[in-house]
């Protein structure tokens, strides 16, 4: 008798700027050998559609512009793509290349990807938990005024944390039928600055292990909370 294989197992992560999403899943995959996504789709998405990643960089998580017919790609070896006919590039088109890689990370191995309504582009994926990572301004700004990169004051740090979560708000609601941030619209909800971020991990890792029985889980850590 043949056994049917199972679908890869895929947790999206949404969530608000500074709240440590990037972070979670770096550690995420990590725990459980999984790959992790996140600027990497860009690039990746680009190559497979034959368009320069400036203008996913461009696009990232932002709400359409609606410009078409500016910029002309080659798809494959022709100057022609399945996605916007062979003139334009629309934000559209964009969002499907991207989509269309994603849709091709879920059918091939368990994996983390973070952000670009991943959890909405694999809606009908049997085998996806969806998690949203926010935390208190304050916690957030602390987090974005440590990152090296950053070099921002609290103000400045206020500011930028806003005006990001407002254009992944407006990026998500745009191109879905859900809420950025509401907790109908995902598995799991986590404040980060409640717990270590280690053990938030293990939180989700046992609610991956108890909904997949199947799923071989990794070991406990030595250091795991009591």
């Amino acid at each position: 008798m043949s056994s049917t294989k199972q679908q890869p197992i895929v947790v999206t992560i949404g969530r608000q700027f500074g709240s440590g999403g990037r972070e979670l899943g770096r550690k995420l995959s990590k725990r459980l050998g999984f790959k992790y996504y996140d600027k990497e789709l860009l690039s990746e998405a680009a190559r497979q559609a034959g368009v320069d990643e400036y203008f996913f960089k461009l696009n990232d998580e932002r709400f359409p512009s609606f410009l078409n017919g500016i910029f002309s790609f080659a798809f494959g070896l022709n100057n022609v793509n399945c996605y916007t006919g062979s003139t334009s590039i629309s934000d559209d088109s964009l969002y499907r290349a991207q989509s269309d890689f994603i849709h091709s990370l879920a059918d091939k191995e368990n994996c983390v990807i973070v952000g670009r309504t991943s959890d909405y582009v694999l809606r009908d994926h049997e085998r996806l938990v969806n998690l949203f990572v926010h935390a208190p301004m304050e916690s957030c700004v602390k987090r974005i005024m440590g990152r090296a990169e950053e070099q921002l004051t609290p103000d400045k740090a206020r500011a930028k944390a806003t005006k990001v979560n407002k254009l992944r708000a407006n990026y998500y609601n745009f191109y879905t039928d859900k809420t950025w941030g509401a907790a109908q619209s995902y598995d799991i909800s986590l404040d980060t600055s409640l717990l270590p971020m280690d053990e938030i991990v293990e939180i989700v890792v046992d609610y991956i292990c108890r909904r997949f029985p199947d799923f071989e889980c990794p070991t406990s850590p030595a250091n795991s909370y009591n």
